[in-house]
């Protein structure tokens, strides 16, 4: 897949991950392995840059006594959720057209 194509795409996923409660990390990574190819050493910089936008935010929690960072999608990142669905119902179209 082309790079920047899944730059766009795995941002998407992570906000989506994050739609319904948030989570760390690791479970983030593990969820998208499920529908793309993504190492860790590609989904952190990406929660950084979404949290350096506004996208989702962090908090910390005390795990089996360790320090464990969550991400918490925001109602900015919400918004871009919501507005890449048009997005991807558009490339659903041109994706049919191709397989078809």
């Amino acid at each position: 897949m082309d790079s920047q194509l899944k730059k766009g795409i795995l941002e998407i996923l992570v906000l989506a991950s994050l739609k319904y409660e948030d989570s760390y990390g690791y479970v983030i990574n593990q969820e998208i392995s499920e529908v793309i190819d993504i190492s860790e050493s590609t989904l952190y910089p990406i929660l950084r840059r979404l949290e350096q936008q506004n996208y989702v935010r962090t908090y910390q929690t005390t795990f089996n006594s360790r320090i464990r960072k969550y991400y918490q999608i925001t109602k900015v990142g919400l918004t871009k959720l919501r507005e890449s669905e048009a997005d991807f119902m558009e490339m659903k179209k041109v994706y049919d057209y191709v397989l078809r």
